[in-house]
């Protein structure tokens, strides 16, 4: 089993992600990725506010400097920070500790390269084949590394995002942080762009992150925006981040969500009117409502389906020569900003083309018809359930009840036991009959592989 999920290496904190594996990762990540970066290049390291947090970047940074390599730790920051400081400070590599939108209980640990990138497939394998390495550097005297504290490097990030908005004095921003890495830098961006700030779910408190808020959960941040409106407050919106701040999604100011596809679809047209969208065309995933690719269609712009997870849609940027892509689920990768999902840079170029076009978000967003959608996430201890024999024919009878007039999705999760079940359809009962039929095949199947064990 490779160690390595679609976003990083993820489990539950001190049980399947222990300090051990921390140390032995840092030692073999600083190896692998750092061999070519010169010796005093350090590794920048950032985490979100998770209470295993400080545990685990204290056992990365031991396996890192126990190779000679240096640390610079930013302390709790958003990944996309991290991405930003690598690249800036010339560092041999960048290490963000966060389980994104997984559970409290869980954390990750994800690296980038010296160019900001996440790390390849092969890249990561190498890394998870030389945890155990005896050859690695263990230098002793001065040649053991240092870590340090950063003086303010995270404000790099915070510039480079100011410098990307546009004036929102008379705006109103709710800003819902999920009690994660982005309830300090979040609202003070739109404070800096001259909007009104309500920050909700904004404090260094891990033992909340993601619970009943943020990105994951948008009832309190649409509540929030609907009380604004109710006092008479016309011009407010609301953003709400992941635990890692990766990605974003959004109220508009009816209190109505908008969710990555929706963010997808306005940056994608404000970029090709404006002649700045290579090849015509940006990159989504498969999990995307189909009322993304028709509103694309209509406006002449091209859709190419990806593999869920932000790693795949990169991938398929690079390899096109596209430069906007992104998921429903609120990540957003503009390459001309960032290297990575960035959540906050959506939010701050996202609220940009409304207040240019003097428009509202509701109604940049208006053209996406979205189609009745379901997802339901089935907890299973074996993932590859997915392709017993009683789920695939569930799955084609599905196809066949479907036919052209929606679709199913069956994939097991990369960063979570579950197994995701999503299915479109043109009405709104087909599809939750279709998509509850299928997972109660899995459940049984798993039900089932359990009795057996």
């Amino acid at each position: 089993m490779r160690l390595f999920g679609t976003d990083g290496i993820r489990g539950v904190a001190n049980a399947d992600l222990t300090p051990e594996l921390a140390f032995a990762v840092g030692r073999a990540g600083a190896a692998v990725i750092a061999h070519a970066a010169a010796p005093e290049k350090p590794i920048v390291i950032g985490r979100d506010t998770r209470l295993s947090g400080t545990m685990l970047e204290a056992a990365m940074i031991a396996g890192i400097t126990s190779t000679g390599r240096n640390v610079i730790g930013l302390g709790v920051v958003p990944t996309p920070c991290v991405a930003v400081v690598t690249v800036e400070t010339e560092a041999a590599a960048g290490v963000m500790i966060s389980a994104s939108h997984n559970p409290i209980e869980d954390n990750g640990i994800k690296f980038f390269g010296a160019d900001g990138f996440k790390l390849s497939d092969a890249v990561e394998d190498e890394i998870g084949e030389r945890l155990d390495d005896s050859s690695l550097p263990r230098p002793t005297h001065a040649g053991v590394g240092v870590a340090k504290l950063a003086h303010n490097l995270a404000g790099r990030y915070l510039e480079k995002l100011v410098a990307a908005g546009t004036d929102l004095t008379g705006w109103t921003v709710v800003v819902d942080a999920a009690f994660g890495a982005a309830f300090e830098i979040g609202p003070t961006v739109f404070e800096r762009l001259g909007a009104r700030v309500i920050a909700i779910n904004a404090a260094d408190d891990g033992a909340r992150i993601n619970v009943g808020c943020g990105a994951t959960d948008l009832a309190m941040l649409q509540s929030t925006v609907r009380a604004e409106i109710a006092r008479g407050n016309e011009r407010v919106v609301g953003v709400a981040f992941d635990g890692d701040a990766d990605r974003a999604k959004f109220v508009d100011e009816t209190g109505a969500l908008l969710d990555g596809d929706h963010a997808l679809l306005i940056l994608a047209r404000s970029r090709f009117d404006r002649g700045a969208l290579p090849g015509g065309a940006v990159v989504a995933t498969v999990m995307s409502n189909v009322g993304l690719e028709r509103a694309l269609e209509r406006a002449g712009i091209g859709l190419l389906r990806a593999p869920v997870g932000d790693r795949y849609v990169l991938e398929a940027m690079r390899a096109g020569g596209y430069r906007l892509g992104g998921e429903q689920s609120g990540h957003v990768i503009d390459l001309d900003l960032n290297t990575t999902g960035d959540g906050p840079m959506t939010a701050v170029t996202l609220f940009g083309v409304a207040a240019r076009a003097g428009v509202r978000l509701h109604d940049l967003a208006a053209t996406l018809t979205v189609f009745p959608q379901i997802l339901i996430n089935v907890r299973v201890e074996d993932r590859s359930i997915a392709d017993a024999p009683a789920v695939l024919a569930a799955v084609s009878a599905a196809e066949a009840r479907l036919g052209v007039a929606g679709r199913i999705l069956v994939r097991p999760s990369g960063t979570e036991p579950l197994v995701r079940v999503m299915v479109e359809a043109a009405d709104t009962k087909t599809t939750e009959d279709v998509a509850e039929a299928v997972a109660g095949v899995i459940r049984s199947a798993a039900a089932s592989n359990r009795a057996k064990t």
